[in-house]
């Protein structure tokens, strides 16, 4: 069993009170009262009293091996209410806006490293109309337009709307912008909010999202997200499911897929990495370039953290360092990902940025028979590195189920020596998968038997994840489960920083610390 308390502190009810902890605390008010026995004939018995010191040291150590002692948790949990099934392209939600060429399909991401600018992309149906961007901090009042570009593309016979991205840069930090996209009858506005300034102490608040599809599960966890008041979306791959469809088809569920986000991704940031389903290689209508659809629709600000691709890259938000990795690009010594994440990892500066975040989309590790070692040669190539830097949580999706880790690693492991199943490793991140966004594959139900002793805690079921940093050393996690229509938080912690929260630096004690405790102890017996 793995201790949870280096990592976090529980802080919901799902487990049991442990028998131990019960039986640890006895010992423990068994223990004072002997001390207090002692304390008070210390002076009849000086060898009786110089047993205090190491009786209680023994019986702290002892007591905190229980206590943080916890044993992984596989939810009985059913789901019952909505099947896995698109949504109909005639509902409500898919409803193209009223009016000739109306701007549709709106979201934004990052547009820097830094999070002084956006990107917003919008596409219109019939003609390219205006590239500008109109904003300011008042709705109605712009002060400043930004001009962006347009494009369309073609996929088989599907020929896309135009596809307009503008770069609008030098925001300031913490603060709420209004924009309007259109021009005349046609034009709509939205608004987003800027984060606050790079910074140690900076709080912030992410929704993290992956797998999610355009089935009514997944509005559910649309809904559920925005109500949670999330800052910005890390979506960690798989967006569409456009490609479990064929010919014409698979640009018409990109379109759909882009106006059902637009509720959500029209105002707050989505930072967006790929999967599998991004892929879409279709020989039999010679659509054969991976990515086409996902590249040309959703940019990302790679070039900002000098990446060569717009599937790695990496972004700096409040006090958090985010690096998105691409799980279906080469990856592996002296490529040109490996490469980079090699530089990025050096460029991340904890005395700004303490919280240190990776998104991918295959697991790293997965005790679920779907696509189970399938992220294994990543975990290979970037384990060490994880490890080394301290990440401090790696958030994947490609599984249809939620799972947490304990801090844990098997980097002593290679080919000729060393234990090849997991340890606890305080230097290690905490592994979540999230990838139960709602798609029409459905859920992941077979989980492997016994849970690994690695696993904290797992459920297929759908849902979606919250990350609030709330300082430098602390953030709280939920894991919200879509209960039938119902958000309800059903795994929860307490997440400790890596760098500030175990830097001994910042947290050095005296050297005789625990004798002081212990007299004032004795003097008020």
């Amino acid at each position: 069993m793995y201790p949870s308390k280096p990592a976090y502190t529980r802080i919901n009810n799902h487990h049991h009170f442990s028998v131990l902890t019960l039986i640890g605390s006895k010992i423990i008010s068994l223990c004072f009262e002997c001390f207090r026995c002692i304390i008070k004939t210390k002076y009849k018995s000086k060898g009786t009293g110089s047993m205090v010191v190491p009786l209680l040291l023994s019986t702290f150590f002892m007591y905190s091996c229980i206590s943080h002692a916890s044993a992984g948790v596989t939810s009985a949990f059913v789901r019952n209410e909505w099947p896995s099934v698109d949504i109909p392209l005639d509902n409500e939600v898919f409803a193209v806006p009223k009016g000739y060429n109306v701007p549709q399909q709106v979201h934004i991401t990052q547009g820097d490293y830094d999070g002084k600018a956006v990107i917003i992309s919008w596409v219109t149906a019939d003609e390219p109309g205006s590239n500008t961007v109109q904003y300011g901090l008042s709705e109605g009042k712009y002060d400043f337009t930004a001009d962006g570009t347009v494009q369309n593309y073609t996929f088989y016979n599907y020929k896309s709307g135009y596809i307009h991205q503008c770069l609008v840069d030098g925001l300031q930090y913490s603060t709420k912008y209004h924009y309007e996209i259109g021009s005349g009858d046609s034009s709509r506005r939205f608004w987003f909010q800027t984060p606050p300034e790079i910074d140690p102490d900076a709080s912030y608040k992410f929704g993290i999202i992956g797998d999610l599809g355009q089935t009514y599960n997944s509005l559910s966890t649309i809904e559920h997200c925005w109500q949670t008041d999330a800052h910005a979306v890390l979506f960690v791959g798989d967006l569409s499911y456009a490609d479990r469809y064929d010919y014409n088809d698979v640009g018409v569920r990109w379109d759909s897929w882009g106006r059902f986000v637009e509720r959500s991704a029209a105002y707050r940031p989505w930072i967006w990495s790929a999967g599998n389903h991004e892929i879409e290689y279709f020989p039999h209508l010679r659509e054969v370039t991976p990515f086409r659809n996902y590249v040309h629709r959703y940019p990302t600000p790679y070039v900002a953290s000098e990446s060569s691709s717009p599937l790695w890259y990496a972004v700096r938000r409040a006090s958090a360092h985010i690096i998105v990795l691409s799980s279906y690009s080469p990856f592996v010594k002296y490529t040109p990902q490996w490469r980079w994440l090699a530089q990025e990892l050096k460029h991340v500066d904890r005395e700004k940025t303490p919280w240190l975040i990776v998104l991918m989309h295959a697991p790293i590790y997965n005790s679920n028979d779907a696509h189970f070692l399938e992220g294994e040669s990543m975990r290979v190539v970037f384990k060490s590195w994880f490890c080394h830097y301290k990440v401090d949580v790696v958030f994947a999706g490609h599984v249809h189920a939620y799972e947490r880790s304990y801090r844990i690693s098997n980097i002593q492991y290679n080919v000729s020596t060393g234990a090849s199943y997991p340890v606890p490793d305080k230097s290690a991140p905490v592994y979540i998968t999230v990838g139960d966004g709602g798609n029409q594959e459905g859920l992941a139900l077979r989980f492997r038997e016994p849970q690994p002793d690695y696993s904290a805690f797992r459920e297929a079921s759908y849902g979606h994840s919250t990350l609030e940093i709330r300082n430098k050393t602390h953030a709280l996690y939920h894991w919200n489960r879509n209960d039938d229509g119902k958000r309800v938080t059903t795994d929860s912690f307490v997440l400790h920083n890596q760098y500030w929260g175990n830097n001994h630096r910042r947290r050095k004690l005296k050297k005789n610390h625990l004798h002081p405790v212990i007299s004032k102890m004795a003097y008020s017996q």
